[in-house]
């Protein structure tokens, strides 16, 4: 879904950790999260609506949204991974 190319510069807007696209079974479990309304993101609003796909930061705690195909990589957008 995202370019090989901009993945490599796309980074945590926090720690600077790398990102990896999300596997299809990580965002299927955290949309399944989201539609049982289980899911806040770091801002501390509940999340609604399924994800197109995700960025995992590095260290696999935080997901960022894809939305409409385009990376929300902002700090307070991110979701806690399982």
């Amino acid at each position: 879904m995202i370019d090989k190319e901009l993945l490599e510069i796309l980074a945590c807007p926090e720690t600077h950790q790398p990102l990896r696209e999300a596997e299809a079974d990580e965002v299927a479990a955290l949309n399944a999260r989201i539609e049982a309304g289980e899911v806040t993101n770091v801002g501390g609003e509940k999340v609604e609506g399924a994800l197109d796909g995700g960025l995992v930061r590095e260290d696999g705690k935080i997901v960022y949204p894809i939305r409409d195909r385009i990376p929300v990589l902002l700090v307070h957008e991110g979701m806690p991974l399982g």
